[in-house]
């Protein structure tokens, strides 16, 4: 692979790590909480897709292209695990908000393996980024090259991407503590990032049982 493709591939990793996803509103509001759980979610969801590199590089995820029932029900899946986490995110934002300790800050409710489980298990389960290894990667693929080294080489700049965007959002969360942690705004950010969550894996399991 020439520099170029190296360069045009990095460009839709980015494009990729911006737009708005799952990981990206996990990590925001487990930053809200922890900025080091936080931290180790981006850490968590660069990792994982480090995993759909290697499916891709091994051929494994040529079943899911070929199959529709297992594609299907990998989207069922990552539907249900985000709602998961917006429901239970909703009640520990109500719990946190019911009953804080008398002048103290609400104890953080992730811890750092938490968070870095809650990231990974977030971009396992997400289907689009199964369908963006699927779809892309294999294009930058060179004839007659090794196709897992090819595949690990993009899968870690897409995972070294993912991550500083991730991070960034992280540490911006963090900086922006002390306005975000005022019981009203911290109340809103909660549970308006939890519905979306929530909502993304409706939407998943809407378009999952359509297909």
């Amino acid at each position: 692979m020439t520099a170029v493709t190296l360069l045009a591939f990095a460009g839709l990793c980015l494009l990729l790590s911006v737009t708005p996803g799952p990981d990206t509103f996990l990590v925001l509001r487990i930053s809200l909480q922890s900025a080091g759980a936080g931290l180790a979610a981006a850490l968590g969801s660069a990792l994982a897709s480090l995993v759909w590199a290697a499916l891709v590089g091994v051929g494994l995820a040529a079943v899911l292209e070929d199959s529709a029932e297992v594609f299907r029900w990998l989207k069922i899946a990552g539907g249900l695990y985000l709602l998961y986490l917006g429901i239970s995110s909703l009640i520990r934002a109500r719990r946190t908000t019911a009953s804080p300790a008398a002048g103290h800050a609400p104890r953080p409710s992730y811890s750092r393996r938490t968070g870095f489980g809650a990231g990974a298990f977030s971009t396992l389960l997400n289907p689009k980024v199964g369908l963006f290894y699927l779809a892309v990667v294999p294009q930058f693929i060179p004839h007659g090259g090794n196709t897992l080294d090819t595949a690990m080489v993009l899968g870690a700049i897409e995972s070294a991407i993912g991550f500083l965007y991730l991070a960034a959002v992280a540490v911006a969360a963090a900086k922006a503590m002390a306005w975000l942690q005022r019981p009203r705004v911290s109340s809103w950010l909660e549970r308006g990032s939890s519905g979306i969550i929530g909502a993304l894996g409706l939407g998943v399991l809407a378009s999952s049982t359509s297909s």
